[in-house]
């Protein structure tokens, strides 16, 4: 099996990371939500019991 010339490929592994870790996160991180979250109340709703009429 013949063996590939590692000095090309090293150079596209880096270079394709580089460009993975430095330009996309920004990118990625500029998305915004259209709706932020709110906080929900921490009061419990009331509940009732239901009447079964067949009870």
């Amino acid at each position: 099996m013949p063996q590939l010339n590692p000095t090309p490929w090293l150079a596209i592994f880096v270079f394709s990371w580089l460009t993975f870790l430095i330009f996309l996160p920004p990118k990625v991180m500029a998305h915004r939500f259209p709706n932020e979250p709110t906080l929900q109340s921490t009061e419990k709703p009331a509940t009732e019991s239901w009447n079964w009429p067949w009870h």
